[in-house]
Order: structure tokens, then sequence, then C-alpha cells
């Protein structure tokens, strides 16, 4: 796997994860999503290095780190980025997750409260049942034997109406930055490892009928964190809806949607999305004891 970024390694019980650790100031973790990696977050990493020491791991199973054979529950990942912030001697930190990585930084918010600063969540998983009809499919049995084929590119270029169907699905299909990644993402489970690692890691918390885990018992919880929500209006991997699950209880969070940005807003719209999330810091540096998240008087909902 490529990568503008030198990736550092630690060994946490026995496997090797890897990650981005640049920048100076105070740290923020970016936790990627299913089938991602530190590449998921493409210019965001960079622009948020010139205030903070942004870390950015390739979780187990994804990227360039290790994919052991075991358990890829929330919890299990959640657990992991305690370990890399105690190797990192980092004792709380803002934190930012996209799709499962959303369902990871919730659920490490749950188990080490006293870790999370802060929480964004970027087109989120764990609000809501809904999901695409991919990740429904991947519980199923006999679909380790079908996702190669879907991931590869003659599937993706001579199947007559393969688009059509992917579109159904809930893969992006029109050209942009969220399907570019989506393929480069999806593309991985060509890998046996990167596949067993994809299928258990949908399958801890997703089953046919959709998502099977959810954060809402745990909203009262979040009640005390800044909480800042991001969604394209056109993702169709988790749709934006799920957003009005917590902004109707959890009052102290900002929700933002991009009308225009699918899965990944982060690439779709990566101007508004730095934006945004640099505001959101900053009032953590500004003022540690603020009860409330970012107001929509302090970033604008209309692009200037």
């Amino acid at each position: 796997m490529s990568s503008s970024y030198e990736l550092q390694s630690v060994e946490l019980h026995k496997d090797v994860l890897r990650y981005v650790d640049i920048g100076d100031g105070p740290p923020v973790i970016l936790v990627h999503g299913l089938l991602g990696s530190h590449q998921s977050w493409g210019t965001q990493l960079e622009r948020l290095s010139h205030k903070h020491r942004v870390i950015a791991p390739d979780l187990f199973g994804h990227g360039a780190s290790d994919k052991p054979t075991g358990d890829y529950s929330l919890s299990s990942h959640s657990a992991t980025i305690r370990d890399l912030m105690d190797h990192l001697n980092i004792d709380s930190a803002p934190m930012v997750g996209h799709s499962l990585g959303g369902g990871i930084v919730m659920q490490l918010t749950y188990l080490f409260p006293e870790r999370v600063e802060r929480l964004a969540l970027v087109s989120s998983g764990g609000l809501g049942p809904e999901v695409s009809l991919l990740l429904k499919a991947a519980t199923l049995p006999g679909s380790e034997l079908v996702l190669p084929l879907l991931a590869s590119d003659w599937f993706r270029k001579n199947t007559e109406g393969a688009l059509t169907q992917l579109g159904k699905w809930g893969l992006p299909v029109k050209p942009g930055p969220s399907m570019a990644e989506t393929w480069r993402s999806f593309r991985s489970v060509a890998d046996r490892s990167t596949r067993g690692a994809f299928l258990a890691s949908t399958r801890a918390v997703v089953g046919p009928r959709g998502q099977t885990v959810s954060a809402k018992q745990h909203f009262e919880k979040f009640e005390s964190i800044p909480s800042l929500l991001v969604w394209g209006g056109k993702d169709r991997m988790i749709p934006a809806k799920h957003a009005d699950n917590i902004r109707r209880e959890v009052p102290n969070s900002h929700v933002e949607i991009f009308p225009d940005a699918g899965h990944f807003p982060q690439l779709d719209e990566p101007d508004f999305f730095f934006r945004l999330l640099d505001e959101f810091l900053d009032a953590d540096r500004s003022d540690k004891s603020a009860p409330t998240a970012i107001t929509p008087a302090a970033v604008p909902l209309r692009r200037p």
C-alpha cells in the first residue's frame, strides 16, 4: 500500500499496528472506517498537522497493519486505540471517527470516558439500523466467495448493469472522491486476510436486517462531551437521517449535513470539512471547560 507518510509501528499483543504520527501541538486521533486506512482522511492529515499532533492508525485488519484472526468487535478496536494512546503517552484527546470508526470512538467513550475530550462523528455507524445492502450481504453465508469478484476491476468495467446494481447496494457510482476511495478500499478484499478481517468486522456490527449495534442506550453518557456530527446528504452506505437520532437525544451536539457529499465528506468537500473540524477543535483549545459544542452561528451552514 502506497502512502505519502512514513508510518510508525508498535507491537500490541504480538501484532503490529501501523499509524501516522505527524505535527506538533495538542493531539487529535482520527479513526477510519471499514476497509479504510489513514489514507481515508486525504488532505485532512496534513491540514490538521499545522496545529495538532495528528494520530491516524490503520486499524488491525486494515491498511498496512497486521490482519490477525481474532476479535474485530468495537470493544476490541477501542482497546487498540487506548493501547496506542498509552504507547504514545497521550492521556486524552479529541476523537474523530468515520463510518465504523464512529462506532469505535463511541464505544471508546463509553468504556474509557476519561480518554475522550471531544467527539466528532463522520458518516458514523452505530446510530440506527439502516445500512447499505452491500454490508447486509457481507453477513450472509458464502459472501467470502463472492466478494473478490464484486471487487474486481473486470466486474466494475465489463459486467453489464454492474454500476446500476452497485448503486442499489450502496456504493457510489458517479465519479468523484467518494467513489475513488470506496473502490480503492473495496478492491482490498481480493486479499484473503483483508477479506477475513472485513467480514469479521462487518458481522460484529451488521446483520441481514441492518446494524445490530446501537449507541442509543449510551447517549446519556455523551451529554457532557461536546460533539460534532458530519454527514453527506448523498451517503448511500449509511443514510444521513441517522444524525437525527443523536440530534434529538444529545442536545450538546452540532449536526452538519453536506448536501452534495457521499460517504466520505472529508474527501468530497475537503475545504469545508476542514474549516468545520478546525473550528470544533479550536473551541477545545480556547475553553477546556466549555459545556457545549460549536454553535450554528460559529460555523455557517452555508459555504462562503
